[in-house]
């Protein structure tokens, strides 16, 4: 059991299904207590029952303080999962780019405005950002997407950065490929990149809890993201044109 979780209030935006069931049954079964919140009621309440936990579904912009008072007023862990995975290019109506922006970045700032009030007052919180790969590197064929993780990540980054010496812990997940509804969303693209290492979501899960345990902020369930990683920072025009012979073999592949 990892003690700093046990008892903890924890929330887990978009726990209906995917990494973010993963992580509330995670956390369940370390002894926390867990508000399970999704879009889609159903999906929320049939996780929650399942772990003993509390659905509180709706918009995850919107649901802190129900799962605060759902808690009894206090939040110890809130993991900003929920996102959308817009794909498309520069192209992509404004709509599209809007909801990217709105659900990947701007819900975890508006959860972090509610939270660090009262995680300052007590020198101590944990914001878990589920973020992407994607966030770190990029996804082809998927611009709204790849900028927003960016985006989470580097909040997820500047939350730490300005916080940590007051007691806030954060943890940002970057894995690739995970088995999920939005991993088969991705189509042609994803089935080129992210399906051949493609991980089932309690290894997320798995891989968050021993960064807990070490302290860690960066969470990579994919260790080989490190290395993408260093050589995008260290080289990049090499690293680009890497990236754009992916690009042209997923356009030789969709073209056929």
């Amino acid at each position: 059991m990892v003690e700093a979780v046990q008892d903890a209030g924890v929330v887990v935006t978009g726990a209906g299904g995917g990494i973010g069931a993963a992580l509330a049954r995670r956390f369940a079964a370390e002894g926390a207590r867990v508000v399970v919140n999704d879009l889609d009621a159903g999906r929320a309440k049939a996780v929650a029952d399942e772990i003993g936990g509390i659905a509180v579904p709706g918009d995850a912009s919107a649901i802190v303080t129900e799962a605060r008072d759902a808690l009894g007023g206090r939040v110890d862990v809130y993991c900003a999962n929920a996102g959308v995975g817009c794909g498309g290019s520069e192209a992509a109506a404004e709509a599209v780019w809007a909801l990217a922006w709105d659900v990947n970045v701007m819900a975890h700032v508006r959860a972090a405005h509610e939270l660090l009030p009262d995680w300052l007052e007590r020198g101590s919180g944990r914001f878990v950002s589920t973020v992407s790969a994607a966030g770190l590197l990029t996804m082809i064929g998927a611009a709204p997407y790849s900028v927003t993780k960016h985006g989470a990540y580097a909040f997820a980054e500047w939350l730490s950065l300005t916080y940590r010496h007051r007691g806030v812990k954060v943890h940002a997940i970057c894995p690739q490929g995970v088995r999920t509804d939005m991993l088969a969303a991705t189509g042609s693209a994803g089935d080129l990149v992210l399906q051949p290492t493609a991980i089932e979501p309690q290894d997320v899960a798995d891989a968050l809890f021993k960064g807990i345990e070490e302290d860690r902020f960066l969470i990579l369930p994919h260790p080989e993201v490190a290395e993408y990683y260093r050589a995008r920072a260290t080289e990049p025009d090499r690293w680009l044109h890497g990236m754009n012979r992916l690009q042209r073999q997923w356009e030789e592949a969709t073209a056929r």
